[in-house]
């Protein structure tokens, strides 16, 4: 990078690095003040981003460096994030447990999309609606919003209304626990495949016990195995799209950079070349690059788009949650004794 494109994205990535830490003191005042994390930092930095574009307008000055933040940064941190993947955890489930949860996933992903669709949604907002409820809610939104090319609107609206159904589900699912006769080890299983954050997990396990946490952790761990598949699949049908468009002409393009680089991190960890203390800093400072990226994002979101598609967002993103919660339901209830 030339000296000269370095002067103007500072003031840009100054702005947003501010921004995330202002995001990391609100989370951590809420954990403080209510006993746990409902929202996640990216969130807030979402919201202060968009508060902050609200009141100054665009900065022209902001805007190398916000573009730099919610693109490459973000790139960047999708890469690191497959660190926490290990084909070690793949192989300690079993085959038959990860065939359900794939397929589970999978056609979550299908019905989801094309709920979303049905409301008059967009395509690129339809998929992260769905592979946020399906998979890991906002880390699976972050990675597939670059492969499919959304705008930053687009993943401003489905960030902010899926983090309030996360919140719901922690709050809502130990009722099943305590009026669906569930047992245990079903419940943890229910958590952990519906679910977004693996802390969200916790929360709303621990009403049923260490043997529901544990059983919630893997089946979220399962979960967030299928990001990869997805995020390829989703980056060679993205790039042979654009090349039928006449936007890509080489089998390089065919698949962005950083899902080959996720890919090979994660080869990486499972080949044990990764030291587990060094994976543990390479995910914080994903998850800092992250906060840092939504930061920019926020500060680019027009937040009268995000209004407007409020209400259909809302319904597609609730009715794709309560789809899969029900399957779910019935998959853990039918193939686990409680």
């Amino acid at each position: 990078m030339q000296s000269s494109q370095l002067r103007q994205i500072v003031p840009g990535l100054v702005m947003c690095v501010l921004v995330a830490g202002a995001a990391y003191v609100l989370a951590r005042i809420q954990h403080a003040l209510l006993g746990a994390g409902f929202l996640e930092a990216l969130v807030f930095a979402i919201i202060i981003g968009i508060a902050i574009r609200t009141i100054f307008s665009q900065q022209k000055s902001w805007q190398p460096g916000i573009s730099f933040s919610s693109k490459t940064l973000l790139e960047i941190a999708i890469v690191l994030l497959g660190a926490s993947i290990s084909f070690a955890t793949i192989r300690s489930a079993g085959l038959t447990l990860i065939i359900a949860v794939a397929a589970i996933v999978t056609m979550s992903i299908y019905v989801s999309f094309a709920v979303a669709r049905l409301l008059g949604l967009s395509p690129r907002l339809s998929m992260l609606i769905a592979c946020g409820n399906s998979i890991c809610g906002n880390s699976a939104i972050v990675a597939v919003a670059p492969v499919i090319e959304a705008n930053s609107d687009e993943v401003a609206s489905a960030l902010a209304f899926t983090a309030v159904l996360g919140v719901a589900s922690v709050l809502l699912l130990p009722l099943l626990y305590v009026y669906a006769g569930m047992g245990a080890l079903q419940y943890g299983a229910l958590t952990g495949l519906t679910v977004y954050a693996v802390p969200q997990v916790l929360a709303a396990a621990t009403p049923a016990g260490l043997l529901a946490v544990q059983t919630g952790t893997v089946m979220k761990l399962l979960r967030v195995l299928m990001l990869g598949p997805v995020i390829f699949t989703l980056g060679i049908l993205q790039g042979k799209a654009a090349r039928r468009e006449g936007r890509a002409t080489s089998h390089r393009n065919l698949v962005p950079w950083f899902i080959i680089g996720f890919m090979a991190v994660v080869v990486l960890r499972s080949l044990g070349l990764i030291p587990l203390e060094i994976v543990t800093i390479l995910l914080t400072i994903s998850s800092a690059l992250t906060v840092i990226a939504m930061a920019g994002l926020g500060l680019s979101v027009d937040i009268r788009t995000v209004a407007s598609a409020g209400g259909r967002v809302i319904v597609a993103s609730s009715i794709s949650l309560l789809l899969l919660v029900t399957v779910s339901y019935f998959v853990v209830i039918s193939a686990l004794q409680p």
